[in-house]
Formats: C-alpha cells, structure tokens, sequence
C-alpha cells in the first residue's frame, strides 16, 4: 500500500514511501495525543470524541445556565442524576449526555451512537408533530407492532397459559407468578435470586393454528390539543421546557398529564430527557420528598437503564451491573429498588444456568436435576424478552422441518458454481435452518443457491440489509412492511418456499422475530452474514447468537476476498493490521497531523485526486468517519464536501437540489438519496430511481448531507471508491469491527485519512467488539436439548 499525498502515481514529486497504517504518523510527539480530548460514551458501545454530539431538540439549556435542563454532570460519584462509570459502563450502561444522540431512534444521526443510524436530532422535535398521512417509517412501525401482537398470540396458542396470566413460559412464567403474588401483597422473595432454572421448555409438537392475514397498518393517532395543553401546564410548574408536551402526550397517552403530575419521573419516558433533568422536575412538584429512594423514582429508572442498555445492544442485563448503576445513580437500597420493579412488574427476571450442576459429574445425568446449578440472574424489559423468545422458538420450529426432496436438490448441488455454493445448498436441502458466513466475494454464494432453488420451482426471496444488497432489489424492512417480496398468505405468513437473508449481523432481535414468525412451516431460512462487521443497530446480536448455539448446520465460505483490498480487509479480521502489496494504489494512506487537515485532504481525495487517478466520479467516492461530532466528523465533512460538490444557501432546510442526502425513516435503515425539490408537501427525494417526499417537518429529524457517513451508515452497501477518516480525536472510537467494516467498503480504492498514530493498529489487534447481553444463544441451546430428548 502507498503513503500518498494526492492518491495518484504520478501526484508526487518524490517516491512515496510503502507504508500501513500502522506506519503512518508514528512521529507525532507524545504531548500531542495526551491532548486529545476524552471520548464520551455513544449508543453501540463504541465512542465518539468529547463535544461530538448536539443537544437534543431544544431541550438542553431551555432553562438557562445552570439549570435542571442544562447539561448534566458525568462524574461517578453516586449522586442523584449522575451518570454511571466504571464496570457498569462496560456493560453499555454508560450514556452520554445527550441522550437522545445515544438512541437508535428515528432521527438521522445515526443508529447506535457513535455509527448510529437512527436518533440524534430525533429527541424532543420527532415526536412534536405527526405526520398528516401515513408516512413510509409509520407504516413499517405499524406493520411492526402488528407481527409482535401476532406473535403473542402465536405463543399463546402454542403454549399453556400461565397460572399469573403471564404471556410467557417456563422459568419466566414461574418468576411472573410469584410476581404476580407479590402484587396480591405478599413480599418480594430474594430467592428468585437463588433458585436453581427451571427445565427447559420442549417445543410444541403439533404445527400451530392458522394465524389471521396481518392488517393493514394504520396511522398512528396525534394526541389531542387538549391532552399537550394539559401536559404543557404540568411542564410549566416542573420548570420543564414547553417542547416536550407534545412528545409526552404522543408517548404516555391521553392521561399524560395526570401521569407526569402522580410520577414526575415519568418524564424519562422520552429520549431527551436525562434523569438529572428529571430529578429536577420532581422536586418541583413534590418539594424536598422527591428523594433518590423514593419508589416511584427507582422504579422509573430501573426501566430506564434497561431501555438505554437497549439502545446499546443489550436484551438483559445481569442483577449485580443493574443494582451497580442504580448505585450510582444516587438509589440508597439498590436490591430493593431492583425487587420492587419485579414487584410491580415493570421488568422480568431470568436465570441461565452456566455450565454444569456444582460437584457433579457431567455425565451423571440421573441426579443433576437435584444438584445446585450455577446461574447468571438477568433482569429484562418485556418486549426484548418476548421477541428473543419468540425468535428462539420460531428458530427452532424451522430447524425441526423435515425434508424428502433431497435428489432434486443433489442435482442443483452438482451444477452450482463454486464448491462452497454447492456445500451450501447440500446443507439447506436437508434442513430448515442454515448459516453461512463469509466476506464480500461470498454474498455470490447465497445468490447462487436462490437461483438453483427458483430452477427448482420454489419460491424463493432474498433480502438484504440495504437497497441493492442482493440479487433483488427487496430490503428486509419492505419485506416487513409488505411494500417489497412476495407479499403473505391467508395465514399472514410469507408467500415462499425459501428465504435468505444478507447482512444477517444487522437483524435485531424485533425484527429477526418478525421475519421468523412470519417464515411458514414447511419453508427453509438461510441466514448469511460476515460475523466480522459491526453488529445491529437495535438490540440483540442475533447472528452471533445463532452461530454460538451451534444448534443448525454452518457454511462456512471459502472464497476469499480478491485483490489488496481483500487480503488488507482479511488480515483485520484476525486481527492483524497488515501492509499490502498495492501496485495500482488499490490503498492509499494519507497521514495528517490534525482534524483540519484531515477535513481538506478527503474533501481533495473526493473530489480532485481519486477522480483523476481512478477515474471514478466524485459522486461514486463515499467517506466514512467514527462520528457525525467533531471538527472531522460527519457534520463537518459534510459542510465541507458540500460547498466544494454542490455549493448553495441550503434554502430547503439546509438542502438544495442535488444535494447527497441520508435518508433515515426508521431506527437502523440509512438510505442513499439526492434531493430533487421541495415544496409544501415537504423535501422531495431521488432514492435509487425511486421518488419519496419527506414531510416537512420530519426532515430536519429524518434527512442529513451523506456525502460523508458513519460505518453503522455504511454497512449492506459498497461503493468503488471510499475515504476513511482518521482524525485524532476519534483514535477512542476505533474497534477492530469498526475498521473492518470501514475499510471493507471499497470495491475498487480506499484511501485512509490517517490521524490517530498507534490507535488503529492498536484498534485492530487489541479492541474487539464490545460484548452485548443476550438470551437467545441459552434459549436456542435449551430448546435443542429438549427437543433432543425422549418424550
């Protein structure tokens, strides 16, 4: 690979050194990089640099300086309001204070974070208005809703109803019962702590009832004047700003009033808000005995932490990090915080067992039943638990499909185009449920399986993360939605023989519910991913769940990445940052001593260097940066690339025609666009030839410059030529799932901005991704087991 100042053979007077990005920069002096400023905390477990990200919709410093509404403080020290650290903000509890930067929402900053898709300037302002009609995010979210109504009632058919009345089953449904006793007055018992895990549950034998056809979605109901009148005078004695009525009525309902004025905290409910901001408000209304310990609080804000840990990825959390961070959020009796939430049933409590019953034999099963089994006690919010598992068990009911077509599809096999292809569809034939992992050069390898299948006759849709992913232009969220695929049977399920999802690693566990329940039995499911790329912007890590289960068949590619590009992509992957040999500038380092170096050369790279060295158009240059803050974050290398790309005075809500844009309608789903118009109606789009109006008053939420993007933004979707920008106050932010999704994005080039000294090699060797807690690889495990078992 090439250190070179203009990305091109020729630009240089003098031999441009070889060089990896290890090499680059090594020269900066020591009391620069302690300089740097410190990272905060982002929504995907990653980091952005200090002072990256903006208040939230008008809500941070509404009351001026100093005040309940001004910044928060991020010190540790337990007191009420402040934010958590130290063994707890490792297990994505830490939350920067803007909160709803931090949110996989529905804004345009960005998914999770730092590389966040979905919710920056979301906060206060995306819930302020409704939509006059049916907007393409409500009809998704609709369609959403309408699949987890029907999976519980799937699960209800499927399953023995509760004593407590309880939607779930098993060892969930016995802690629900005893909750539901300790709501008829008897006291919260420590030993939903102790006691060893209920047997896992068997998969129901007989196929489940006929579900209904889903209905159409409809639009959601704007509060009532009356109702944001209400909640706006509650605001008003609290000190609160007069921005969040109409986002608290839309989120707590018509008695949104009387809600907020019996439990202040129940302001916390919206992103914006952070819980100093709330303590604040309370004691407004309720005087000095608005408390730390006060129940209502503590209750509030166990949900709370669990939702933000949501954000991060996480479906649960363990007891003790839960009872660490109410600690440090000022709660005096942590346990009984966390007993009088299960008490009142705002969360779920679960036991995985982990490894074998102590002091016995592994092979003893006669008395393991009897001895004490080690477990980890997680607490959970209702829906993540639902959907994980609901997912399990329509993962299971696929892998229990059987099959007697396998000479047909022998033939197929002997006719696919690589070894690793055939060995793929081998394993589907046969089962009902499959992975396959690989690079980029492997998504031909699922392609090909859903062309031998179609040979075959059957029905078959594959569906990707991001609009052009596969073969066929369908998306998972249009599948979802029904605006995309084969559309759905009388029974509400797919209309299909075989589905194979792409860019598995981005399902999250809502959405994967989704798509299973809606897969019809009888049907095969292929889920294909590259386990090295960041993960889902929504809670969960589905894939990776799924491969540590071990609990279905496993293709492993065998096709590798092509060219510098490809050997440069691999060696990050285990780790290691290697230099590459790059005789046609395939990769290009460019060091830079500081952020405004770095925003000048990607903005020469974009549109002077690799146009003419490539002869790529700078429309086909994508740039990619850790954070959309910053002075070389997204914002600002956007400003940038747009005064040099397309200059103009932004007259439509800061865009003009021709503009590159992100559109972001919903949580996680980043998708290319270039502004054509805008009139009455709101910002029209030009999506991949496909025409869209953002309503006036989603753009400013929904819509950003994209020019330059986030790797969370980037992933599904490749481009011929990419900028990675490494500026040194992102150097906290690196992770080896960050760079190697980064750097995988280039088909043709990758130029790298680099800025962060030894931070990258150190990101790539020594930085994994960071860990998310999750159920489902237990309950995939457990529901194996049982079905293995002898009735």
């Amino acid at each position: 690979m090439s250190t070179d100042r203009q990305a091109e053979p020729a630009a240089a007077e003098e031999p441009a050194a070889e060089a990896s990005p290890a090499d680059a920069d090594q020269n900066r002096p020591d009391e620069a990089r302690a300089a740097e400023p410190e990272a905060e905390p982002d929504g995907s477990g990653t980091t952005e640099p200090a002072g990256a990200e903006d208040g939230p919709g008008g809500v941070h410093g509404e009351a001026g300086d100093g005040g309940p509404w001004a910044e928060p403080p991020v010190s540790g020290r337990g007191g009420v309001g402040e934010s958590p650290a130290g063994p707890e903000a490792e297990a994505g509890l830490e939350t920067a204070p803007a909160a709803a930067d931090d949110a996989a929402g529905a804004g345009a900053e960005g998914g999770a974070g730092t590389d966040a898709e979905a919710g920056t300037d979301a906060g206060a302002g995306a819930g302020a208005q409704a939509a006059p009609a049916l907007s393409e995010a409500q009809a998704e979210l609709a369609a959403q809703k309408i699949e987890r109504e029907r999976i519980a009632r799937r699960k209800a058919e499927r399953e023995a109803p509760v004593e407590a009345g309880a939607k779930l089953s098993g060892k969930a449904a016995d802690l629900l019962a005893a909750v539901r006793a300790v709501e008829g007055g008897a006291k919260p018992s420590a030993v939903y702590f102790d006691e060893a895990p209920a047997a896992p549950r068997r998969p129901a034998a007989a196929p489940a009832a006929p579900r209904p056809a889903a209905p159409a979605p409809v639009a959601a109901t704007a509060p009532s004047a009356d109702t944001v009148e209400g909640v706006r005078a509650v605001l008003a004695r609290g000190g609160a700003p007069e921005a969040l009525a109409a986002p608290a009525a839309a989120t707590l309902g018509e008695n949104a009033a009387g809600q907020l004025a019996e439990n202040p905290w129940r302001l916390l409910s919206l992103p914006a808000v952070r819980p100093a901001q709330a303590d604040g408000f309370a004691r407004a209304l309720l005087g000095p005995g608005a408390g730390p310990g006060d129940e209502r609080r503590t209750t509030v804000l166990v949900g709370w932490l669990l939702a933000q840990a949501g954000l991060k990825g996480h479906t649960a959390l363990e007891a003790p990090v839960l009872e660490k961070a109410l600690a440090q959020y000022g709660v005096p009796d942590p346990a009984e915080a966390l007993e009088q939430a299960i008490g009142e049933g705002s969360v779920l409590v679960f036991h995985e067992p982990l490894g074998a019953p102590a002091g016995k034999d592994a092979e003893d099963a006669e008395d393991a039943e009897y001895a004490e089994q080690p477990v980890r006690v997680l607490v959970g919010l209702e829906g993540a638990a639902m959907a994980e598992e609901s997912l399990a068990d329509g993962l299971a009911r696929l892998a229990a499909g059987t099959f007697d077509d396998a000479a047909e599809w022998e033939r197929a096999a002997g006719s696919a185009p690589s070894p690793s292809a055939a060995e793929l569809v081998r394993a589907v034939a046969g089962h009902g449920l499959v992975t396959h992992t690989g690079g980029e050069a492997a998504r031909a390898e699922p392609v090909a399986l859903a062309a031998a299948v179609r040979e075959l006759g059957l029905r078959v849709c594959v569906a990707a993360h991001a609009p052009g992913g596969g073969p066929d232009p369908v998306t998972v969220a249009g599948l979802l939605s029904g605006a995309e695929g084969p559309g759905r049977d009388a029974d509400g399920q797919f209309a299909l023989d075989l589905l194979v999802l792409l860019d598995a690693p981005q399902l999250d566990v809502e959405t994967a519910a989704a798509l299973v329940e809606s897969v019809p039995d009888g049907a095969r499911l292929v889920l294909c991913g590259d386990p090295g790329v960041l993960g889902s912007a929504g809670a969960g890590r589905v894939f990776a769940d799924v491969l540590a289960a071990r609990t279905c068949p496993q293709v492993v590619s065998r096709t590798p990445d092509p060219g510098p590009l490809g050997e440069l992509v691999s060696g990050v992957g285990i780790g290691e940052l290697n230099q590459v040999d790059a005789p046609g500038m395939e990769v290009v380092i460019v060091p830079v001593k500081d952020a405004g170096e770095a925003v000048h050369r990607a903005v020469q790279l974009v549109a002077e260097s690799v146009p003419r060295a490539f002869g790529i158009p700078a429309d086909s240059v994508q740039v990619i940066t850790p954070g959309h803050g910053g002075s070389a974050g997204t914002r600002a290398l956007n400003a940038a690339l747009k005064e040099r790309l397309n200059p103009g005075p932004g007259r439509f809500g800061g865009f003009d025609p021709g503009d590159r844009v992100v559109h972001v309608p919903s949580a996680g789903r980043a998708l290319a666009a270039r502004v054509v118009s805008a009139d009455a109606e709101g910002l029209h789009l030009d999506r991949a030839g496909a025409r869209i109006v953002v309503p006036k008053e989603l753009v400013e939420s929904q819509v950003r410059h994209g020019w330059a993007v986030t790797a969370h933004q980037a992933v599904g979707t490749r481009w011929p030529a990419v900028v990675v920008v490494l500026p040194g106050d992102a150097a906290q932010a690196l992770s080896r799932d960050w760079v190697y999704t980064a750097f995988g994005r280039g088909e043709r080039h990758l130029s790298v901005v680099h800025g962060v000294d030894q931070a990258l090699p150190h990101a790539v060797a020594e930085v994994p991704a960071k860990p998310r807690t999750t159920r489902l690889t237990g309950l995939l495990t457990a529901l194996a087991t049982a079905g293995a078992q002898p009735e």
